[in-house]
């Protein structure tokens, strides 16, 4: 990698600057442009020349300008100080830019992503002497009341510890250990900086299989398309069908122990909507504001358009750092689509060759490049420990396309497929997640663990064993209740075309048992107090109440009771409405009894009962 040098400018096309007189320039070396040192990272070298993306706005710099390689890689900070902070594309942290800049962002304007002036209380985990490795931990600090930030050996660093500080108060940038080895004494501080564009590595041989659920309180997603710690998913959607809003409450209720939510290239006013909203919510395990445990990057769409790919790296990388930590990190991208926009643009201003729609052939290059940093590993250092990132991006295909280029190359590395459908969300059913056209590979494995994973957390007060009695047809009620959907639909093209009356009972039973899942589990609303996050254990009961109508309506269909005294029972519009009661289990619990009652007086009225009839 070269040293600072300077060259001269000799084009300018937006935020694309082509530069010579520096020969031995890198790519991906950091560049200054201008008299105002305006950052970029440099994309193309040729013999005699090279060519940058500025990440801020160009206008007024000419050729004959400077243009200064810095010797080094886009990096970020890394150390305590980034939750419950907002920063933009390059991570500058947007508070001090307003304090010392005012309320607009000013180019050219350098600012470090941790605070200088703030004291952390560092206690020691190792004492001196001790050999260290890369990923050991030093000792700790407490970030936020939620996470407690293990201070790290950085990758590549080993030796023996010649000083260590026990404990007492220390800026990041202030030395807490001396590490000896061959090469001479090397000062630890509380921060360390890593390239965005390399992926942190763990140990070796250290990735997991993807077998532990991620719980996000969402029942279509948790229910019917879960996602694994450690996996990958994909929300695409057009404009109105509630991205934005399901990315966000995934953030706000997932069981991640860090969420980092990167804004990149959306509204100005959806962010400003997560930083009122968050301070305010409580986390459900916990009780802490949301924001303890979650960074949040800013890439407005007023901002240039090359910061869009710094944001998406910078937030990975952010991610992997607390998953070297062992944390189970959460990783928001709304949306890849303008990413994808940005490389479009800068290609072309670059004068490569475009395929479809205009994109650069490494798109899918690029997108496998990010996917592929998920994963749930062992992570390097002692004591041992295990760390997930959890990838979940939205897709914005123009018009609603599924087939557009972007969609088809995330849908190669993402194991879930939530696919937003504009019909379900103009009828204001939200989520609006299609239950017949998405997907998840995490499915199989995730079903046999459920039962484990949701029985841990006491925070529910149920044990590992009640869950195990509760959940022991789990599987099973998962894949009925999604095969009654399909059926439904089927007939519901018929019923349209013949009317709902002129169908046999049989299938007037099926769309009402279709009706009681839409309207009393699928359908939730993210402003309600009650509904916006739904619990495993509400889950599990409120889909085996709606089963258990189902499997004894059947019985009573059978044995030719009319649709229509079914249909009246004031039980129905109680089970639409189950998840909205405060009373949340007892409440399912006895109107499950109630339901149950009912349709054996109606049996009894025929002259028989649900249990004779179970076997017609």
């Amino acid at each position: 990698m070269s040293t600072s040098q300077t060259g001269i400018l000799s084009r300018v096309a937006g935020s694309v600057v082509v530069g010579s007189g520096i020969t031995d320039i890198m790519m991906g070396e950091v560049v200054l442009v201008g008299r105002e040192e305006l950052v970029g990272e440099v994309v193309k070298v040729t013999e005699k020349s090279f060519t940058a993306q500025v990440y801020e706005y160009t206008g007024g710099i000419g050729p004959g300008g400077k243009i200064v390689a810095t010797g080094k890689r886009l990096i970020t900070e890394l150390g305590p100080g980034l939750l419950n902070r907002i920063f933009d594309g390059v991570a500058r942290d947007l508070e001090l830019l307003f304090r010392e800049r005012g309320s607009f962002i000013e180019r050219g304007v350098k600012v470090n992503t941790l605070r200088r002036d703030l004291n952390w209380e560092f206690t020691a985990a190792l004492a001196k002497g001790a050999t260290v490795a890369p990923g050991d931990v030093l000792g700790t600090v407490q970030e936020t009341p939620m996470v407690l930030h293990r201070i790290l050996v950085p990758p590549g660093m080993e030796g023996t510890l010649k000083q260590i500080e026990e404990t007492g108060n220390f800026k990041v940038d202030e030395s807490v250990a001396i590490v000896s080895n061959r090469q001479g004494e090397h000062k630890l501080t509380l921060m360390q900086e890593w390239p965005v564009k390399i992926p942190r590595p763990f140990r070796e041989g250290g990735r997991l299989g993807l077998d532990l659920p991620l719980i996000t309180g969402q029942r279509v997603i948790d229910t019917f398309y879960p996602i694994a710690k450690g996996g990958a998913a994909a929300i695409p959607g057009g404009f109105g069908t509630g991205k934005t809003i399901t990315l966000q409450q995934i953030a706000k209720w997932s069981d991640a122990d860090v969420v980092v939510y990167t804004g990149c290239g959306e509204r100005g006013n959806e962010m400003c909507d997560v930083l009122t909203e968050f301070p305010n919510l409580k986390d459900p395990r916990k009780g802490r504001p949301l924001l303890e445990r979650t960074i949040l990057l800013a890439n407005t769409s007023n901002m240039p358009v090359a910061a869009r790919e710094a944001s998406i790296y910078m937030g990975v990388t952010i991610a992997e750092y607390y998953r070297d930590q062992g944390y189970d990190v959460a990783l928001m991208m709304d949306s890849t689509s303008r990413w994808a926009e940005a490389l479009r643009e800068i290609s072309g201003r670059l004068e490569e060759l475009p395929v479809e729609q205009g994109y650069p052939a490494y798109l899918p290059d690029r997108v496998a490049e990010f996917y592929e940093r998920a994963g749930r590993m062992e992570v390097m250092g002692r004591p041992k420990r295990t760390g997930s990132v959890t990838i979940i991006g939205a897709v914005s295909p123009p018009g609603g396309d599924f087939n557009e280029p972007l969609t088809i190359a995330t849908l190669r590395y993402a194991g879930v497929f939530w696919a937003l459908d504009p019909e379900l969300a103009f009828s204001r059913h939200f989520p609006a997640i299609n239950w017949l056209k998405s997907y998840s590979l995490y499915s199989g494995p995730l079903l046999s663990s459920f039962t484990q994973s949701w029985g841990s957390y006491s925070e529910y007060g149920k044990t590992s064993e009640w869950w195990r009695e509760v959940s022991s047809g789990y599987e099973e009620y998962r894949s009925r209740a999604l095969e009654l959907l399909n059926d439904a639909a089927g007939i519901e093209s018929i019923a349209r075309v013949i009317g709902e009356s002129a169908l046999p009972d049989d299938q007037q039973l099926i769309l009402l048992t279709a009706q009681l899942l839409r309207e009393g589990f699928l359908r939730q609303s993210a402003f309600d107090t009650v509904d916006a996050y739904c619990e495993p254990q509400r889950q599990v009961l409120l889909l085996k109440m709606i089963l258990d109508f189902n499997a004894q309506a059947i019985k009573l269909v059978k044995k030719k009771v009319p649709i229509d005294i079914i249909r009246e029972l004031p039980q129905v519009p109680l089970i639409m409405r189950a998840k909205e009661h405060p009373g949340r289990t007892e409440h399912i619990a006895s109107l499950m009894a109630e339901s149950h009652k009912e349709l054996e007086k109606i049996a009894n009225s025929y002259g028989f009962t649900i249990k004779e009839g179970s076997d017609s």
